[in-house]
């Protein structure tokens, strides 16, 4: 843990206020659930994340999709790859761009219509928002080598099983 050196006191409530600074270096904004954990003496407050929670299932769904299909898939949360087919292994935990945490933030598609670098992979990509209730948790991203209309139906197939599987959990 890294100390911030930063302290803060409970109110009467039993509310505690984290600071801006560390909101904003954690990428944490209004009205965004956190997970609260204990350990010893400690309270760790965590981000939450619905996407994250299903990732060995995501692991499976991408997997599927590049063996029936063979297009590589990635399943995002809101910051980072937290699950990949079997051809994309390396990518998994890799950080978002600003360019792919906007679309999540405006809950849009994106196709490229030429090749595009993500993340150091070269491919046609098409992008589909994982919306779940009311908020965007995410991306389901497939990669190919060469156009195809096919892959916005595989996109839509991966985000309608995260979605299914994050409102049964």
């Amino acid at each position: 843990m890294t100390k911030s050196g930063i302290t803060r006191r409970i109110d009467e409530l039993g509310r505690i206020v984290v600071p801006k600074e560390i909101r904003y270096n954690l990428g944490i904004r209004d009205g965004e659930p956190l997970e609260i954990y204990t350990n010893d003496n400690a309270i760790i407050i965590k981000k939450y994340s619905q996407v994250e929670n299903i990732k060995d299932i995501g692991d499976e769904f991408c997997n599927i999709i590049y063996d029936v299909c063979n297009v590589g898939v990635l399943i995002s949360d809101r910051e980072k790859i937290i699950a990949t087919s079997s051809n994309l292994k390396s990518l998994a935990n890799m950080s978002l761009d600003e360019k792919h945490k906007n679309l999540i933030d405006n809950r849009e598609s994106w196709v490229s219509n030429s090749l595009e670098e993500f993340l150091n992979i070269k491919g046609y990509f098409t992008i589909m928002p994982i919306i779940t209730s009311t908020d965007c948790s995410g991306l389901a991203i497939i990669i190919n080598d060469k156009k195809q209309e096919e892959d916005l139906k595989y996109a839509k197939i991966i985000q309608k099983l995260i979605v299914q599987k994050i409102d049964v959990v």
